[in-house]
């Protein structure tokens, strides 16, 4: 039986990818795209997700409009110089055919959760404000939701957007907080794993053989994404695979390496957004989060290129 999920968005270039290997995956069953600010703003990635449910004709998959602030902190940027300036490597693609729903990104998960409880797994693969404003409008639905599994943080590794913090979490640390010390499990998919996961040159090469619209679109918007690696890590045209990694964690599990241990979230100053683990339980209680550590790379590359190429 396939995995009943709503992914949390800001597409973005990987989100891209991570869409349309979810979509592509008979395991899941994609019920809804809720959009976020981040990579772009709330109204820009709005337009993107419509874009990627009408691309292959999911165009019957809601997409609702999420918040556009954070929780407390005022929005400092959005990652124009990563993703291109509409978030899709400022290829300035047709305006989608289709709207959004009624429902605000946080009414769709809260009423998705209550019709179908225990059955929902959440996939945030931007900031987490969404899901902790659903969180804290309805404490109930921590109970329902079946799992979280997000892609942000680091805990062993250097983050992205400062020296300890990753982006995602660094762009509503206030919610991610939240997140992490929510009741129902939650699995964190952060640097610690992504960065391992590389996709090269020659990985595209392979990919973009397949030809269909889902690699065309992929192929179209990559190279101001791997200019972003090339210019800030020296990558030469590889990837990191970041929101990819946490569809295939839900497709295989089996492929990573976890550890269960409380997760605590920097609100201000330097350390803004810094994902802490604390291992030896020296802080308050906290419940558990389940944090990625290792990874199977090939087999989540492998995986990843199956799906697209199928």
């Amino acid at each position: 039986m396939s995995q009943k999920i709503i992914i949390d968005t800001d597409p973005g270039i990987d989100d891209t990818i991570a869409i349309m290997t979810a979509l592509r995956s008979p395991e899941l069953e994609v019920l809804g795209l809720t959009s976020i600010f981040g990579n772009a703003t709330t109204e820009i990635t709005t337009q993107n997700a419509l874009r990627l449910v009408e691309l292959e004709g999911h165009d019957s998959i809601p997409v609702a409009r999420g918040c556009d602030v954070p929780l407390v902190m005022e929005l400092e940027s959005i990652a124009s110089d990563v993703h291109g300036r509409d978030g899709m490597g400022n290829t300035n693609l047709p305006a989608p055919k289709g709207k959004t729903i009624d429902k605000s990104a946080v009414e769709f998960i809260i009423d998705t959760v209550h019709a179908c409880p225990g059955e929902v797994t959440l996939i945030p693969v931007g900031p987490l404000t969404n899901i902790a404003v659903a969180l804290k409008t309805d404490p109930s639905i921590a109970n329902l939701i079946k799992k979280i599994v997000l892609m942000g943080g680091a805990v062993s590794v250097p983050g992205n957007i400062s020296p300890v913090a990753e982006a995602n979490i660094y762009h509503d640390a206030h919610a991610a907080d939240i997140v992490m010390q929510a009741s129902c499990p939650v699995v964190m998919v952060g640097l610690d794993v992504t960065e391992q996961v590389i996709m090269t040159p020659q990985f595209f090469d392979e990919l973009f053989k397949a030809g269909n619209p889902a690699t065309n679109l992929i192929r179209r918007i990559l190279p101001v994404y791997q200019d972003y690696h090339d210019r800030f890590l020296g990558m030469g045209g590889s990837i990191h695979t970041h929101d990819p990694s946490a569809i295939a964690y839900l497709i295989n599990p089996d492929l990573f390496t976890t550890k269960s241990v409380p997760v605590f979230v920097e609100t201000e100053r330097r350390c803004k957004g810094k994902t802490t683990a604390d291992w030896h339980h020296q802080w308050e209680k906290r419940v558990e989060t389940e944090v990625c550590l290792e990874v199977n790379s090939s087999g989540v590359l492998d995986l990843i290129k199956e799906r697209l190429t199928k």
